[in-house]
């Protein structure tokens, strides 16, 4: 009720009666009013909302702007927050979200609070969750706000990829990029290349590496342009993955220098170790380099820190050199330590997972265990079935023709 939205708003504002009653109202009138035993006139409303410094209709609203204000405060703490993940953030989000749901109608702080509980809620598998993404996405529209539209938007088609259809994923982004530069007369440049870069992976996604190819260049030739090299990293990255999986050298090697230098430009850790990962790739799957590949290998499981970014990248690609090596038994033992990562949903990582059940077939196959060998190399050809044809999709079919045919 209106009395006790005034005294809630005083409180957190840490005025007492008497200071907020001023020079118009007496401490004890503005008693009766916060306890509902009197209501104030028009004039004495105005005179209160001014002391409080919000407007008129936050105390006649069921939830006013700074009450929304200090609950997204607490939402945004906990909803960035690295300390807490899984049900453990969202579960406390929700219920501290979902008192106010019905009453999120404007306003940034609506808006917001109704986009975290959305995610929230598909997080943890709830029903309904995409509703109050079409509230937010309404709100964000209405306000102009471009970049929090596109990012509702770009979730959406990430649910799909998450589920691997690739093709409805790539149909969501692009009709929300549709409907954004139909509704948005100017879209901001970082905006922009979140839109690049999620289209490009699409498309390579599925298959249009001509659409993909365009979308992707254009975008470094943008950001090289306005000099913004925001997602530029990222765009090396899936350039260099493309050019592994077509496969192309000459573009390879260009894009893997590209990472070299961008993460000594930035010094940034995650392309510094992507570019050793390439690196290290290239040295096993076109040099044979296998002891060069190890050196720098070991190097990083020096590193604890760096373990826990790419541990079972790197634990693929030493498991793959001890097999060049003839070292079998040593590889299978890194092979069986590799988990494939919760993120890991685009066809070119799923390839370099999938790939270790075909070294494993190999592994077994060169140590006589014949049945085991069978067994991996049937379940590499079974999960690269409905991925696009790549050299590793190649290698599991040759491996499953090698060893079914011995």
């Amino acid at each position: 009720m209106l009395g006790e939205r005034i005294r809630k708003i005083r409180k957190q504002k840490k005025l007492t009666l008497e200071a907020l009653a001023g020079d118009e109202l007496t401490k004890g009138m503005l008693s009766l009013i916060e306890n509902n035993k009197a209501k104030p006139s028009m004039e004495s409303l105005a005179y209160i909302a001014k002391r409080l410094q919000v407007e008129i209709s936050d105390l006649l609203d069921e939830v006013s702007t700074i009450e929304l204000r200090v609950i997204l405060e607490q939402a945004e703490k906990l909803f960035n927050s690295e300390d807490v993940n899984g049900s453990e953030k969202h579960q406390p989000l929700i219920a501290l979200i979902e008192p106010y749901i019905e009453k999120l109608t404007q306003g940034y702080e609506a808006a917001r609070l109704l986009d975290i509980y959305a995610r929230c809620l598909y997080r943890e598998k709830i029903t309904g969750w995409d509703h109050y993404f079409d509230r937010a996405a309404k709100m964000y529209d209405e306000m102009n706000l471009t970049a929090k539209r596109a990012s509702v938007g770009i979730f959406r088609a990430l649910v799909k990829f998450i589920e691997h259809d690739y093709q409805a994923s790539l149909t969501i982004l692009l009709h929300e990029r549709t409907e954004l530069e139909k509704n948005h007369a100017y879209i901001d440049p970082i905006t922009r290349l979140d839109l690049d870069y999620h289209e490009a992976v699409l498309h390579f996604a599925v298959g249009d590496s001509e659409s993909a190819t365009r979308v992707m260049e254009g975008a470094i030739h943008f950001s090289k342009e306005h000099r913004i090299f925001y997602r530029i990293d990222d765009l090396y990255r899936l350039a260099a993955a493309q050019a592994e999986m077509v496969p192309d050298d000459t573009k390879k090697e260009h894009y893997i220098m590209k990472l070299k230098q961008y993460g000594e430009f930035a010094d940034d850790l995650q392309t510094k170790l992507f570019y050793q990962l390439f690196q290290v790739m290239a040295l096993i799957g076109d040099k044979h380099d296998y002891y060069k590949a190890l050196e720098i290998i070991d190097q990083f499981f020096e590193n604890p820190k760096m373990e826990e970014l790419f541990e079972d990248w790197f634990l693929i690609e030493k498991g793959k050199a001890l097999y060049g090596l003839g070292q079998y038994a040593d590889a299978l033992a890194c092979f069986e330590k590799v988990e494939i990562p919760e993120y890991a949903h685009h066809p070119f990582d799923l390839s370099l997972f999938y790939v270790l059940d075909s070294y494993k077939a190999r592994c077994h196959f060169e140590l006589g265990n014949r049945e085991e060998s069978e067994k991996w190399a049937k379940t590499a050809v079974e999960n690269f079935e409905s991925l696009l044809p790549t050299p590793h999709k190649d290698f599991a079919m040759d491996t499953y023709k090698k060893i079914t045919e011995s």
